[in-house]
């Protein structure tokens, strides 16, 4: 006879992280706790069900272990490293080289805000560039302009003496 501690606890793991649990069975892990490496594995083994299904799951076995006290495998490397790799988010190209190398190790949903937020900071950076040069071209047919109304001017005024 279990102890109903015990099967509480299980389906709690169950219910939690459906998932990750049967996964963990199969291969003969631990589901909970878990260490970073089967995560990783876990979400190795599971990339061809796409980061849309993937990364739910990962936050089931995060939720899992935060909600009994225990540290998160999820965050940062391996299991990050492995996440990194399935998403395939390349690091911001305004980062600097040394910092582009531990983008992999952030947690999937830090990369996805960032990435995002590069996206929008080359658009703004785009548009303002596009203004600036709209505005040197009105300018430099401004100064076209002015100087042939001077160069016309000054000819008129020329021939009007004579």
């Amino acid at each position: 006879m279990t102890h109903p501690l015990l099967t509480a606890l299980a389906q709690a793991r169950l219910r939690d992280a459906p998932m990750f649990v049967k996964w963990c069975e199969l291969n003969g892990v631990s589901a909970c706790p878990a260490t970073p490496a089967s995560v990783a594995r876990f979400v190795a083994d599971c990339a061809s069900l796409g980061m849309n299904r993937l990364w739910p799951a990962v936050q089931d076995i995060s939720r899992m272990h935060v909600a009994l006290g225990l540290a998160d495998p999820t965050l940062g490397g391996t299991a990050a490293r492995a996440m990194s790799a399935v998403a395939a988010i390349p690091p911001p190209r305004s980062w600097p080289g040394r910092f582009k190398q531990r983008f992999d190790a952030l947690p999937y949903d830090i990369q996805v805000h960032l990435a995002s937020h590069e996206t929008q900071r080359e658009r703004a950076l785009r548009r303002a560039q596009n203004d600036a040069a709209s505005c040197r071209q009105r300018l430099a047919a401004f100064e076209a302009q002015t100087k042939d109304e001077k160069t016309n001017g000054t000819e008129t005024a020329a021939h009007g003496k004579a």
